[in-house]
């Protein structure tokens, strides 16, 4: 192969990794925006749209949410088309189709990005499964221990919450809490800290007491 050739392939591969670097960059800087109300604006429309829809899964069925957004979507592109059609009557104008260009924009999902979010998913997948068989069968006891303790707290928040209402709740919190953090980020990281310190304390006189508990290693 030509070396101008391949260097030019490299420079463009390199380009096209640099380009979904800085996109996904972007994407995750906007999310953390959003959260930290960077452009009120946009955060309180996220978070109003957001909780309507879950008060209306709240409310109804997800058939029927789902059902009379599009409804109310059909209804709006319906009556747009009528109108643009009357009026295109009423002034004799060849303007065509409202919605030519969207129509013919190329919707379709390419292959090298479907693989790539299966793949990515795949990796995870394999991690929690992985996860999951070594706190199961007791790889680790204190780990299974952790797990044991928690599942039996979530039994007792189900039973005074049920799904919907946890998401309302974490919908609020993932907009109110970043705020309040950023504002006293000093005072909540000592807190942080103290929590941190006397749980791992408890958890370590736990594991010394524990009949046949494998202790960690410095290295883990």
């Amino acid at each position: 192969m030509d070396p101008m050739t391949q260097s030019a392939q490299i420079s463009s591969s390199q380009g096209f990794a640099d380009g979904q670097n800085s996109a996904t960059k972007e994407s995750k800087m906007s999310v953390k925006d959003l959260i930290h109300w960077r452009d009120p604006k946009k955060s309180g429309l996220v978070f109003g749209v957001s909780m309507l829809l879950l008060l209306s899964l709240a409310a109804f069925s997800v058939i029927s949410v789902v059902s009379y957004l599009l409804l109310a979507l059909l209804c709006v592109t319906i009556t747009f088309r009528i109108y643009k059609s009357v009026v295109q009557a009423v002034q004799k104008s060849s303007e065509g189709h409202p919605f030519k260009a969207l129509i013919d924009e190329d919707v379709s999902i390419p292959p090298e990005t479907f693989r790539k979010h299966v793949d990515c998913s795949l990796t995870y997948i394999n991690r929690a499964l992985k996860q999951m068989s070594r706190l199961f069968l007791v790889e680790d006891l204190v780990d299974s221990l952790k797990l044991a303790v928690v599942m039996w707290l979530l039994t007792y928040v189900g039973a005074v919450f049920n799904g919907i209402t946890i998401l309302i709740l974490a919908d609020i919190l993932l907009f109110a809490i970043p705020p309040i953090y950023e504002k006293n980020k000093t005072q909540i990281d000592q807190y942080i800290d103290l929590v941190r310190t006397q749980v791992n304390t408890t958890m370590a006189k736990l594991q010394e007491k524990l009949p046949g508990a494998v202790k960690r290693s410095k290295a883990e």
